[in-house]
């Protein structure tokens, strides 16, 4: 990245994923504060470590395992300081619908995703992937397992998610 060019596209290309960026602040920090001070740690080290990206792979693919590292990280460091959040607490800010006016699928869409949150930082990063329709070799690549130890962990991490929603709901 040492000529002007080479930074315009890295720029670019860090633009056109910053989805990743806010799904896995919003997935990892409980209050918006946290999540922009998240988000500016994985641009930067995005940035410091642009030379490590190889074009084998795909952009979104380094991108993702550097901003999951990188969250991972912030949530140990800050893990000892995070209160306990309460169940009827939003995990990301969703502006209070009224019951009524509420659908069953956003019930069970907040609910399951307090769930995720409650994951270890490896499932949780797991099921971020997952629920964004990555294949187990995309995971794989992300997380630096193998495809079936995907295929294997992502069926116990469903089984505890549909255990904590049944246990939840009667």
């Amino acid at each position: 990245m040492e000529d002007q060019i080479d930074r315009k596209e890295f720029v670019k290309l860090i633009q056109m994923n910053k989805g990743i960026v806010y799904k896995i602040c919003n997935s990892y920090c409980r209050n918006k504060h946290d999540r922009e001070d998240l988000a500016q740690e994985i641009v930067y080290q995005l940035w410091i470590s642009g030379h490590t990206f190889n074009d084998d792979f795909k952009f979104s693919t380094w991108m993702y395992r550097v901003a999951l590292n990188v969250a991972i990280s912030f949530y140990r460091k800050n893990k000892s300081t995070q209160a306990l959040v309460s169940f009827t607490d939003n995990i990301i800010d969703i502006e209070d619908i009224s019951d009524d006016f509420e659908t069953e699928y956003e019930q069970n869409r907040k609910q399951l995703l307090y769930f995720i949150h409650e994951l270890n930082e490896f499932d949780k990063a797991l099921m971020i992937l997952f629920l964004e329709a990555k294949n187990y070799k995309e995971i794989a690549e992300i997380l630096g397992i193998t495809e079936t130890n995907v295929a294997t962990k992502i069926s116990r991490v469903k089984d505890k998610l549909k255990q904590r929603i049944l246990t939840a709901n009667k």
